[in-house]
């Protein structure tokens, strides 16, 4: 059995690959329940998340605590295991939370894939934890992301992560005026554990794709109902958004969207089933909440290149 690093995994999945092992996975004939989702505390909350084709299974078990930045500990930490159906045998473990931050990142690269506009260059990303600097880099494998924009409220943690990104080419800075950044932006990525909106719908400008990664309970939320309002909007998985998908639910519940206004998933984006933007000055949404499918997808090619 392999034994994968963090530092394993983020060698052997860059940003790209893992856009396109996403994009085969999606195509494919994976199974995957809803995940287990049960919360053992108000600060703690366990997720496991099964899947398995006709090769491959695998488990990836997740605990989400949102105090742990106090203590300088990770929100979420994981671990992954996957085994050969061939023989039953675990073939590896691996890291899970790295694989959860590249691949949550890459899935909402693949959705830009599709929905951003081609000369996107401009990027806002609301959050600065630890995915951060993740979707900023997975988004430039799809599209020519020059300018990057953080607002957090946390400036230290925006000016942080503004010093490296611009120490890997990007010109990149942490803002405060957070409605003047959304107006110019070509994609807006919140990645936040936010209970209020954050983002407005006023502030889309014509031709914005909105990237949604961060809020996945009922009671979470990053956007106001009007931006789900203005915008043509897409899923990772339809069974997902209707459990978990905050932005959603809550927009419904004010009257400004409805389930059935969902353009189409990520299975339905991969197959050519669905189109993807249609015009240069629609505004587009995509609400990820995860799916095994994509860590799967993520193990078998990360294990395939340890091989």
């Amino acid at each position: 059995m392999k034994i994968l690093s963090a530092d394993d995994v983020a060698r052997l999945a860059p940003y790209g690959d893992i856009v396109e092992a996403l994009r085969e996975g999606f195509r494919a004939d994976i199974n995957t329940p809803v995940r287990h989702h049960h919360n053992i505390s108000e600060s703690l909350t366990f997720l496991l998340m099964p899947a398995w084709s006709k090769q491959w299974s695998g488990l990836k078990t997740v605990m989400f605590k949102p105090d742990n930045p106090a203590q300088g500990l990770p929100t979420i930490t994981a671990s992954y295991l996957l085994f050969d159906n061939a023989t039953a045998k675990t073939v590896a473990m691996m890291d899970g939370t790295e694989i959860t931050r590249r691949r949550t990142a890459a899935a909402g690269a693949l959705a830009a894939d599709y929905l951003a506009r081609p000369d996107a260059s401009h990027l806002v990303l609301v959050g600065a934890g630890a995915l951060g600097g993740h979707f900023v880099r997975a988004h430039k494998a799809v599209r020519p992301i020059t300018k990057v924009s953080i607002f957090t409220r946390t400036p230290s943690k925006a000016e942080a992560l503004a010093k490296e990104l611009k120490a890997e080419g990007f010109d990149a800075q942490a803002v405060d005026d957070l409605e003047g950044a959304v107006r110019s932006a070509d994609i807006v990525t919140c990645v936040t554990t936010s209970t209020t909106p954050i983002v407005k719908g006023a502030w889309l400008k014509p031709g914005a794709h909105v990237d949604l990664a961060g809020a996945f309970k009922p009671t979470m939320r990053e956007t106001d109902g009007d931006v789900v309002q203005r915008a043509r909007v897409y899923v990772d998985t339809r069974d997902g958004a209707e459990e978990e998908a905050g932005d959603l639910l809550q927009a419904r519940d004010e009257g400004k969207f409805d389930f059935a206004r969902i353009r189409g998933d990520l299975f339905e984006l991969c197959r050519g089933t669905v189109k993807g933007r249609a015009s240069a000055d629609e505004i587009t949404l995509f609400k990820s909440c995860g799916t095994a499918i994509e860590d799967l997808a993520t193990a078998i090619m990360v294990y395939q290149k340890a091989a």
